[in-house]
């Protein structure tokens, strides 16, 4: 078997993937983040571990979208030592409270995931500028079981988006399908422009990057992992998105390899 060079040991000592999917694009590279990650998706890994290595792989790269995506301003704050010293004042950067942002829900995979963007998010700024939206979505599949689009069966959207930054926190980005129906819904019909729309996920393909930027190139996609195992050997030995057209991902079924199943089964230990 060929292994991918994208994640020799000597090159996960960065903060990012060196790639060439283009600037709007981070994959991380941290040990720590894929060490979690390879945990999660072992076949042995079951509940409570599941909920718990979703919630500190969440967690860490949901903090490093935000120190890049989120607006930062000065402040003066008193600490408790302003009462003895007058010194005691921190002046400095800080994320912008005023910020205005939702989490996006997309049923089932990215619930835990989402509302625990929502809870950051409350801490993070005013909570009344936050909110968290609801989208119950399938995929659609054809007698091959092939993915060929996305159905929405379900909503709730607490109204529109213009002036927020609004966050997709979905575990894997497969096929692009369903948050491309999203993101259509929310430019056609909930209305408002969006300061910014983030893609947060722990795997992605190389085919859902390319989708996702066919279909809405503005938005920014953060992963833990890139998967792209059943791409020929010279590909895998090329830096990513090198030979994007040759790179994939996804089985016939189209589920991620080597990825870790399906996530929507593996949170709700529901298998249907």
């Amino acid at each position: 078997m060929v292994k991918d060079v994208a994640y020799r040991t000597d090159r996960v000592s960065e903060s990012e993937l060196e790639h060439s999917y283009g600037s709007s694009v981070h994959l991380m590279s941290t040990p720590y983040l894929l060490t979690l990650l390879s945990e999660l998706c072992a076949e042995e890994t079951r509940q409570p571990q599941v909920n718990e290595l979703i919630e500190s792989c969440y967690r860490h790269l949901l903090v490093d979208m935000f120190d890049r995506e989120f607006p930062q301003v000065m402040t003066s704050r008193q600490t408790r030592m302003s009462a003895v010293n007058p010194a005691g004042v921190y002046e400095g950067s800080v994320i912008d409270p005023s910020t205005r942002a939702v989490s996006v829900n997309i049923a089932r995979a990215g619930t835990f995931p989402s509302h625990l963007c929502y809870h950051m998010l409350n801490q993070l700024v005013d909570p009344d500028g936050v909110r968290q939206d609801h989208i119950t979505m399938d995929r659609l599949t054809d007698d091959g079981g092939r993915v060929t689009g996305a159905g929405i069966h379900g909503l709730k959207i607490g109204g529109d988006v213009e002036g927020r930054i609004v966050v997709f926190p979905d575990p894997m980005g497969a096929t692009g399908s369903s948050l491309i129906k999203a993101i259509d819904h929310y430019k056609q019909v909930v209305g408002g422009t969006p300061k910014k729309i983030v893609n947060v996920h722990l795997i992605v393909t190389p085919n859902y990057l390319r989708a996702m930027q066919q279909a809405h190139p503005e938005v920014v996609v953060y992963a833990i992992r890139l998967d792209r195992g059943l791409s020929d050997p010279d590909v895998l030995e090329s830096t990513p998105g090198t030979h994007w057209d040759r790179e994939n991902g996804l089985n016939e079924q189209q589920y991620i390899v080597p990825g870790g199943g399906g996530f929507g089964e593996i949170l709700n230990n529901s298998y249907v």
